[in-house]
């Protein structure tokens, strides 16, 4: 799209900064920032910041590094991207209610109309197969191979709604 796409303004704040606030306002603690740029300043002593020097290589590589740098006794990860800025705390709110270890509850995934879609939960048992991600798929596969350990959840069409090109942009109400 020819600039930062994750600081690109939606409703007065960066896409980032909608990500963010989901996350931490959801209660999730810490959260990883995984960037393919410099660290961004001013922000939450919650969060951890996390470059990755080889963007090219994938949302794959992303996510393995935001694995990495998750402290040892995190149970689950909730994985947000910073181009769906529509999804708030009580989207992540929702996921973590529903995940449940004890009942083989690993993955929560949300659906809207059958699709499945954006922010994913995935629960410790699933992190040595997230540190060996690379590519564009991200955790997609990893999802499929664990069919009977992944929940569905319903939700709103926020979960499907992602930012690729002006046009999304546009019907979003970009505001810089």
């Amino acid at each position: 799209m020819g600039r930062d796409k994750c600081l690109i303004t939606v409703d007065g704040l960066p896409m980032v900064g909608h990500a963010l606030r989901a996350a931490l306002d959801g209660g999730l603690d810490p959260v990883v920032l995984v960037r393919g740029a410099e660290p961004l300043p001013g922000l939450s002593d919650r969060l951890i910041q996390v470059v990755n020097a080889a963007p090219e290589r994938g949302m794959g590589s992303s996510l393995a590094l935001g694995v990495a740098a998750l402290p040892d006794d995190a149970v689950a990860v909730v994985v947000l991207l910073a181009d769906m800025p529509r999804v708030t705390a009580a989207h992540v709110e929702r996921l973590a209610a529903a995940f449940d270890p004890g009942r083989g509850v690993e993955v929560v995934v949300p659906v809207c109309g059958g699709r499945r879609g954006n922010p994913v939960l995935l629960g410790r048992r699933l992190f040595a197969g997230m540190s060996a991600l690379t590519g564009d798929r991200g955790a997609k596969g990893l999802i499929e191979g664990h069919a009977a350990l992944v929940a569905e959840l319903e939700m709103d069409a926020a979960v499907l709604q992602d930012v690729d090109s002006p046009e999304d942009l546009q019907a979003m109400g970009e505001q810089s």
